[in-house]
Parts: C-alpha cells; structure tokens; sequence
C-alpha cells in the first residue's frame, strides 16, 4: 500500500502589483467605444511585466481573467487568449471566470488558492468589462422557472431595483445619507487624482476613433468632480417612480480593465518581486437576490471568523459602491460611520466607475497603495456584493507593519 503524503502547510500567498486602464464610459462617444475588450486587458498584462522585468514570463503558471457577458470580444477562453495576445510563452496557460460583479476577485482567489496548496507559483488574475458593447445580461436567457416558481423575486435580475429594496427595509438607509455619500466619494477621488493617488496605477491605451484619428486614454472618465448635494438632489429615480436611488448614488456603466500579479511568498523573495500585501482570508456567501446588496455582511463576517480577527481589527476598507446605500447597509451592520475616514480614502465607484468583473482588482490595488502610505495599519479589506445574490471578502495583511512577518 502507497504511503500517504504528508499534510501540508499552506503557502503564503502575496499581492505583487496591481494595474489597470483608465476607466471609460460605456456609451456610443465613450472612450473605448472603438476599442475591443480583449485588447483592454492585454494592455494591462503587458504593463505588469513591463513593470517586472525580472520576471522570467515562462515562470507564470496561470492566467485567470474575468468577464461576466463572455460573448464576442469578452469570450473565448480569455485568459489564454490574452495570454497569447499579450506575447506570453506559449506554454502558459489561462481560463475565464464569471461571479459577476466579483468575476476578478474570484480570479485572485482562485489563483490565491492553488499558489496557498503548492500547485502554483506565480499567476496573474483580473477582469475586463466592455459595458458599452456588452450590457449587462443583453444576450442572457433565464430559465423562466426563476418566475414561474418564484425562485427570486422579479426584480431581482434588476440590481438597481435591488438596491431601492435595501432603502425599503430599513428606514435608516434614507436618500439623504446616499446623496451624501455619493458627493463624498466625488470629493474623496478628486483629492486622489489631485495627490497624485490615481495615476500610478494607470497603463496609457492607445485609441483609434473612425472619426477622430488616434488618441490616447491617459485617464479615467466618469468622474465629476464638483458635484454636489444640491445638484444630485433634483436627479430622477430610474429604478422607481419616487424610489431614493438616483445616477449620483450609483456607479456609472463603465468600460475598463484591471490585473493584478499574484506569488507565493518564497516565489517572490527568489525572483526579487517585492510583495504589497499578504492574503489572510477570504469568503464568499449568498442572500437573498432581492436584496443583492447586503451580501458584503455575512462574506465579511466569514473571512473575519477564518482569519481570527474582528471588524476592529480591520485598519483600512475598500468597498466597492455599486450604489451608495449598500455601503450604507455595510457601515450599519458594522458600526461604521458613513464618513469613517477609513472606508474608500480615495473615493469609490460612484465617482471612478464599475467595470463589473474588473472592480475587484482596483480595490486591491488602491489597498496595496494605502498600506505603503499608513503602515501603522496591519489589516485591510477588499468587498463588493455580487449580483443575483451574493457578496465576496477578502481580508489583507500589510507587510509594512512591524507586527507583519512573512
């Protein structure tokens, strides 16, 4: 009889690097609205390795590359086609994801996985959402049981309506803390961008417009900076007649995407990639559809409890907004303030955009910046609800700290 392998350790997993294009508004005149989606992510692999040169390409075990509709120039396998795109060996693999809004982060903890068990040593992970060509379940076909048998509610394949359902069960999520919340995270980018926070993270895209010649995305587009209580308040409620959730509280329709270089930590230490954060724990859960938003809760509440800390140990928050009252939800269930200084310090996805399966990587990366800014704090966390129901969690470690030991 074969001996049984011994048990195994699991490895420390590192956040290398993070990058991503400028995000642009999905709409006929946005800025990649003669640009393919595939083509978005290749930028983003080739400027990670640009970024590392001493990585050998041939050391990448895996490419995982996120899209929820994976149709057309989002389908295809893309994690190996943008591999190959990108110029990477042929020998290195790659596959597609889809949870939706949390498409990258699944990719990272996919990826994160099989690096923490030896299968992997280096991989690259992210996300690419070409809204304006692909809207959000345009070519999808739901089983008709969903209604029939009243599986979900109707409105829950609608996440704006959602997102109004959220304002109805509590009567603490009123419009006036979301309208303030969402001139907050306006503010809160445009002192980003203005500190020199944003651009970092950033790979130029060369753009080719039929009419207007070539051109070149150097920086995101939906932001509006200036905006005010004042001037959202008047703003319509698309997703019900008197409803609270207006185009100022919600994240815009967006094109963009982003990548991150995952390692095991001994991996980095011998190919001298210095890590910018460590993964602790990370969770996913379900809730009820129709209230999509609160699935950040219980994800957090999992990580937390496998990682063996509590909320207040948690230093620093990125929270994707995919409309201000489920941040507002987050911050309740938590006893957060809804200007706590820790939660999205350079804005959210109210002001930047959410390119669905690509946000999970932007979070991360403005995480990892963070960290190198307050070293003080040890722990940090990247969540976003996800749609049809479901929330994801990862919780982070910053190197920086004095307490942090690889």
């Amino acid at each position: 009889m074969p001996t049984a392998p011994a048990p195994r350790a699991g490895r420390s997993v590192v956040f290398v690097d993070g990058v991503r294009t400028p995000f642009g508004r999905a709409r006929p005149d946005g800025l990649y609205a003669h640009t393919r989606a595939d083509d978005l992510a290749v930028k983003t692999v080739r400027e990670l390795l640009r970024r590392h040169p001493q990585l050998p390409p041939e050391r990448i075990d895996d490419v995982a590359i996120a899209a929820t509709t994976q149709s057309g120039d989002q389908g295809l396998t893309l994690g190996r086609t943008v591999g190959v795109l990108a110029g990477l060996p042929r020998s290195v693999p790659g596959f597609a994801v889809d949870r939706m809004c949390a498409g990258a982060m699944t990719a990272v903890t996919a990826t994160a996985a099989a690096i923490g068990v030896g299968a992997q040593d280096v991989t690259l992970a992210g996300g690419v959402e070409h809204m304006g060509r692909h809207p959000m379940g345009a070519d999808a076909e739901p089983n008709p049981r969903f209604l029939a048998e009243r599986l979900v509610d109707a409105e829950a394949l609608n996440m704006g309506c959602t997102a109004e359902n959220l304002h109805d069960r509590d009567p603490r999520l009123t419009r006036e803390r979301a309208d303030a919340y969402g001139v907050a995270s306006q503010r809160k980018y445009a002192e980003a961008l203005a500190s020199g926070r944003i651009d970092p993270d950033l790979v130029r895209v060369a753009l080719r417009d039929p009419d207007h010649g070539w051109g070149l995305a150097t920086a995101d587009e939906p932001p509006r900076p200036g905006t005010t209580v004042e001037q959202i308040r008047a703003l319509p409620t698309p997703f019900r007649a008197g409803g609270r959730v207006t185009a100022g509280t919600a994240a815009p329709l967006t094109d963009g995407a982003a990548m991150c270089l995952l390692a095991a930590e001994d991996t980095a230490l011998e190919l001298d990639l210095a890590p910018r954060m460590r993964l602790v724990s990370f969770a996913y859960a379900g809730v009820d559809p129709s209230v999509m938003g609160l699935g950040p809760v219980p994800a957090t509440e999992k990580a937390l409890e496998r990682a063996g800390l509590s909320i207040d140990d948690i230093g620093l928050f990125e929270i994707n907004e995919a409309f201000a009252v489920q941040v507002l939800a987050f911050c309740d269930a938590f006893g957060l303030a809804d200007d706590d200084p820790r939660i999205n310090p350079y804005g959210g996805a109210i002001a930047v955009g959410h390119p669905l399966a690509s946000s999970a990587v932007r979070l991360m990366t403005q995480l990892a910046r963070q960290f190198a800014e307050q070293p003080h704090v040890r722990y940090g966390l990247t969540t976003m609800c996800v749609g049809l129901g479901q929330g994801g969690t990862v919780i982070w470690e910053n190197p920086h700290h004095e307490e942090s030991t690889p």
